[in-house]
């Protein structure tokens, strides 16, 4: 049987759920609510309007985004173009897994709230492709090249499917509200558990 049988992905579910729950015995429940209520708030934000920028992950996410053009820049046009979106998502996944292999599940929750609101940027981004309203930031103040300054445009063109470009992009805004809400619900769950841990110490006290 292939080890990716279903029955092989629900044992190893179970063993995420039970090990994250011995996680959370003696952990504060209390300390991580202001964390958990300030991704509520992005998450309801960007869900309200997608080209919502202003919380702290929004310059994060800006310069890593830039950044990875320039990490990419040696791997030609192409790649660098979709480095910044490569960038962009990979920091937010290496964290996670970072936070996985230190079994901090807590931290898994806030990373899949970043891995969100990346998405719905590129979401965003995606969906202006053939309208190129969005005010763009360009490392090094613009291109000559308006297709190459426009990331989605460049990429969806050369892919040949520019004409796609908002159903793409809601497609991707659609991923990114539903980690949101994801990272939400196992935060809170996460929380909870921590707290019927503590109240059973209480009562064994």
């Amino acid at each position: 049987m292939n080890s990716t049988s279903p029955s092989s992905l629900a044992e190893f579910f179970d063993a995420l759920i039970t090990d994250a729950r011995d996680w959370c015995n003696g952990r504060m429940w209390f300390v991580r609510i202001p964390l958990w209520l300030y991704l509520a708030y992005v998450g309801w934000n960007q869900f309200n309007s997608p080209v919502y920028y202003c919380s702290l992950f929004g310059g994060i996410n800006l310069g890593i985004h830039e950044g990875g053009h320039l990490l990419f820049r040696f791997a030609g046009e192409f790649i660098c173009v979709a480095g910044g979106t490569l960038a962009q998502l990979a920091a937010p996944i290496i964290t996670l897994w970072i936070f996985f292999k230190q079994r901090d599940y807590f931290g898994i929750a806030v990373a899949l709230g970043w891995l969100s609101t990346n998405l719905i940027n590129v979401g965003v981004y995606m969906a202006d492709a053939q309208d190129m309203v969005l005010p763009l930031v360009t490392v090094g103040g613009g291109s000559e090249n308006q297709v190459v300054g426009h990331d989605w445009r460049y990429l969806f063109t050369k892919l040949g499917v520019l004409g796609s470009d908002k159903a793409i992009g809601f497609l991707t805004r659609a991923t990114g509200s539903g980690i949101m809400l994801l990272a939400l619900v196992f935060g809170a769950w996460l929380m909870w558990e921590m707290a019927i841990s503590d109240g059973k110490r209480q009562m064994e006290i």
